[in-house]
Protein backbone atom coordinates (compact mmCIF):
# COMPACT_ATOMS: atom_id res chain seq x y z
CA UNK A 1 0.00 0.00 0.00
CA UNK A 2 1.40 3.81 -0.55
CA UNK A 3 1.61 5.85 2.21
CA UNK A 4 -0.95 8.12 0.58
CA UNK A 5 -3.78 5.42 -0.19
CA UNK A 6 -6.67 5.95 -2.53
CA UNK A 7 -9.80 5.56 -0.84
CA UNK A 8 -12.91 3.92 -2.18
CA UNK A 9 -15.76 5.45 -0.58
CA UNK A 10 -18.12 3.10 -0.80
CA UNK A 11 -21.83 5.17 -0.40
CA UNK A 12 -24.28 2.21 0.97
CA UNK A 13 -26.32 4.89 3.96
CA UNK A 14 -29.63 5.37 1.49
CA UNK A 15 -32.91 4.58 2.35
CA UNK A 16 -34.13 2.50 -0.82
CA UNK A 17 -37.38 4.54 -1.25
CA UNK A 18 -37.69 4.03 -5.08
CA UNK A 19 -37.15 0.61 -4.46
CA UNK A 20 -39.56 -0.24 -1.73
CA UNK A 21 -37.45 -2.43 0.40
CA UNK A 22 -33.67 -2.55 1.17
CA UNK A 23 -32.29 -3.17 -2.30
CA UNK A 24 -28.70 -3.40 -1.27
CA UNK A 25 -28.94 -7.02 -0.29
CA UNK A 26 -30.87 -7.95 -2.82
CA UNK A 27 -29.53 -10.89 -5.53
CA UNK A 28 -28.50 -9.98 -8.90
CA UNK A 29 -28.67 -12.70 -11.22
CA UNK A 30 -25.70 -14.41 -10.39
CA UNK A 31 -26.71 -13.95 -6.88
CA UNK A 32 -24.17 -11.79 -5.17
CA UNK A 33 -25.63 -8.90 -3.71
CA UNK A 34 -26.17 -5.65 -5.52
CA UNK A 35 -23.79 -3.83 -3.08
CA UNK A 36 -21.52 -6.86 -2.60
CA UNK A 37 -20.98 -6.66 -6.25
CA UNK A 38 -20.13 -3.10 -5.98
CA UNK A 39 -17.88 -3.64 -3.81
CA UNK A 40 -15.89 -6.53 -5.09
CA UNK A 41 -15.47 -4.52 -8.91
CA UNK A 42 -14.23 -1.09 -6.62
CA UNK A 43 -12.21 -2.78 -4.28
CA UNK A 44 -9.13 -4.41 -6.52
CA UNK A 45 -8.85 -0.82 -8.12
CA UNK A 46 -8.16 1.11 -4.37
CA UNK A 47 -5.92 0.57 -1.95
CA UNK A 48 -8.75 0.54 0.33
CA UNK A 49 -12.21 0.65 0.96
CA UNK A 50 -14.81 2.56 3.94
CA UNK A 51 -17.56 1.57 3.10
CA UNK A 52 -20.59 3.96 4.76
CA UNK A 53 -23.83 2.38 6.24
CA UNK A 54 -26.50 3.79 8.24
CA UNK A 55 -27.27 3.28 11.66
CA UNK A 56 -28.99 -0.47 12.52
CA UNK A 57 -27.88 -1.71 9.60
CA UNK A 58 -26.04 -4.85 10.31
CA UNK A 59 -26.95 -7.58 7.84
CA UNK A 60 -25.10 -4.83 5.38
CA UNK A 61 -23.05 -4.04 7.26
CA UNK A 62 -21.59 -7.49 8.42
CA UNK A 63 -21.50 -8.31 4.99
CA UNK A 64 -19.43 -5.44 3.40
CA UNK A 65 -16.92 -5.92 6.34
CA UNK A 66 -17.10 -10.07 5.46
CA UNK A 67 -16.05 -8.86 1.69
CA UNK A 68 -13.20 -6.37 3.09
CA UNK A 69 -14.30 -3.27 3.46
CA UNK A 70 -13.95 -0.81 6.38
CA UNK A 71 -17.25 -0.03 7.43
CA UNK A 72 -17.93 2.89 9.27
CA UNK A 73 -22.12 3.66 10.52
CA UNK A 74 -23.03 7.56 9.29
CA UNK A 75 -25.21 9.33 12.30
CA UNK A 76 -26.69 11.44 10.19
CA UNK A 77 -27.09 8.97 7.05
CA UNK A 78 -30.94 10.50 7.09
CA UNK A 79 -29.79 13.55 6.22
CA UNK A 80 -28.79 12.20 2.96
CA UNK A 81 -25.99 11.65 0.49
CA UNK A 82 -23.72 14.87 1.44
CA UNK A 83 -23.84 14.05 4.98
CA UNK A 84 -22.69 10.32 4.22
CA UNK A 85 -19.87 11.39 1.79
CA UNK A 86 -18.45 13.53 4.47
CA UNK A 87 -18.40 10.90 6.90
CA UNK A 88 -16.57 8.39 4.65
CA UNK A 89 -14.12 11.02 3.38
CA UNK A 90 -13.51 11.90 7.50
CA UNK A 91 -12.94 8.28 7.75
CA UNK A 92 -9.85 8.17 5.58
CA UNK A 93 -8.43 11.75 6.02
CA UNK A 94 -5.25 10.99 4.83
CA UNK A 95 -5.57 9.49 1.43
CA UNK A 96 -4.06 10.78 -1.90
CA UNK A 97 -7.40 10.89 -3.15
CA UNK A 98 -10.86 9.40 -2.79
CA UNK A 99 -13.44 7.38 -5.51
CA UNK A 100 -16.51 7.70 -4.45
CA UNK A 101 -18.47 4.60 -5.84
CA UNK A 102 -22.11 3.99 -4.88
CA UNK A 103 -23.22 0.75 -3.88
CA UNK A 104 -26.25 0.44 -6.14
CA UNK A 105 -24.35 0.54 -8.88
CA UNK A 106 -22.96 -3.33 -9.19
CA UNK A 107 -22.33 -3.38 -12.92
CA UNK A 108 -19.05 -1.05 -13.07
CA UNK A 109 -16.00 -2.29 -14.61
CA UNK A 110 -13.07 -2.59 -12.21
CA UNK A 111 -10.88 -1.39 -15.54
CA UNK A 112 -13.42 1.56 -15.24
CA UNK A 113 -12.65 2.27 -11.70
CA UNK A 114 -9.01 2.00 -12.23
CA UNK A 115 -8.77 4.46 -15.06
CA UNK A 116 -10.32 7.15 -12.43
CA UNK A 117 -7.82 6.15 -9.79
CA UNK A 118 -5.08 6.54 -12.56
CA UNK A 119 -6.22 9.87 -13.97
CA UNK A 120 -5.61 11.38 -10.37
CA UNK A 121 -2.58 9.66 -9.43
CA UNK A 122 -1.40 11.66 -13.15
CA UNK A 123 -2.34 14.97 -11.77
CA UNK A 124 -6.26 15.10 -12.31
CA UNK A 125 -7.80 16.93 -9.34
CA UNK A 126 -11.14 15.20 -10.56
CA UNK A 127 -11.80 12.64 -12.55
CA UNK A 128 -14.67 10.38 -13.72
CA UNK A 129 -15.58 7.37 -16.00
CA UNK A 130 -17.58 8.08 -19.10
CA UNK A 131 -19.87 6.43 -21.15
CA UNK A 132 -21.34 7.67 -24.82
CA UNK A 133 -22.50 11.22 -23.49
CA UNK A 134 -22.73 10.34 -19.60
CA UNK A 135 -20.87 10.92 -17.00
CA UNK A 136 -20.37 8.25 -14.59
CA UNK A 137 -19.57 6.37 -11.62
CA UNK A 138 -17.28 6.61 -9.15
CA UNK A 139 -15.90 10.18 -9.22
CA UNK A 140 -12.69 10.45 -7.81
CA UNK A 141 -11.24 13.68 -5.87
CA UNK A 142 -7.63 14.69 -4.92
CA UNK A 143 -7.16 15.29 -1.24
CA UNK A 144 -6.87 19.46 -1.97
CA UNK A 145 -10.65 18.37 -1.96
CA UNK A 146 -10.96 17.36 1.04
CA UNK A 147 -12.17 20.59 3.29
CA UNK A 148 -14.69 21.05 0.35
CA UNK A 149 -15.87 17.08 1.03
CA UNK A 150 -15.86 17.20 4.82
CA UNK A 151 -17.87 19.98 4.79
CA UNK A 152 -20.80 18.40 2.70
CA UNK A 153 -24.28 17.94 3.78
CA UNK A 154 -27.58 17.47 2.54
CA UNK A 155 -29.14 15.00 0.10
CA UNK A 156 -27.16 16.68 -2.94
CA UNK A 157 -23.63 14.41 -2.58
CA UNK A 158 -20.87 16.66 -4.29
CA UNK A 159 -22.98 17.84 -6.89
CA UNK A 160 -22.01 21.48 -5.95
CA UNK A 161 -18.39 20.67 -5.78
CA UNK A 162 -18.41 19.13 -9.21
CA UNK A 163 -20.61 21.93 -10.90
CA UNK A 164 -18.05 24.59 -10.33
CA UNK A 165 -14.70 22.79 -11.03
CA UNK A 166 -13.46 20.87 -14.51
CA UNK A 167 -13.76 17.01 -14.78
CA UNK A 168 -11.50 15.41 -16.45
CA UNK A 169 -13.83 12.73 -18.04
CA UNK A 170 -12.17 9.41 -18.73
CA UNK A 171 -13.88 7.94 -21.77
CA UNK A 172 -14.89 3.81 -21.06
CA UNK A 173 -16.84 1.15 -23.48
CA UNK A 174 -18.42 0.72 -19.85
CA UNK A 175 -22.69 1.41 -19.34
CA UNK A 176 -22.15 0.27 -15.68
CA UNK A 177 -20.43 3.43 -14.92
CA UNK A 178 -24.13 4.99 -16.10
CA UNK A 179 -26.28 2.46 -14.64
CA UNK A 180 -27.96 1.83 -11.01
CA UNK A 181 -30.43 0.53 -9.12
CA UNK A 182 -33.60 2.40 -8.43
CA UNK A 183 -36.26 0.39 -8.93
CA UNK A 184 -37.22 -3.29 -9.04
CA UNK A 185 -37.20 -2.92 -12.84
CA UNK A 186 -33.82 -1.72 -12.68
CA UNK A 187 -32.35 -5.31 -12.01
CA UNK A 188 -34.28 -6.92 -14.44
CA UNK A 189 -33.02 -4.68 -18.07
Amino acid sequence: MRSRPIVGVLLAAGRSTRFGRDKLLVPLADGVPVAIAALRNLAPAVDHVVAVVRPRDERLAAALEREGARVTVCPRAADGMGASLAWGVRAAPLAFAWLVALADMPWIRTGSVASVGNAIRNGAPLAAPGFREARGHPVGFAASFYPDLVALSGDEGARAILARQRIDIVATDDPGVARDVDTPEDLAR
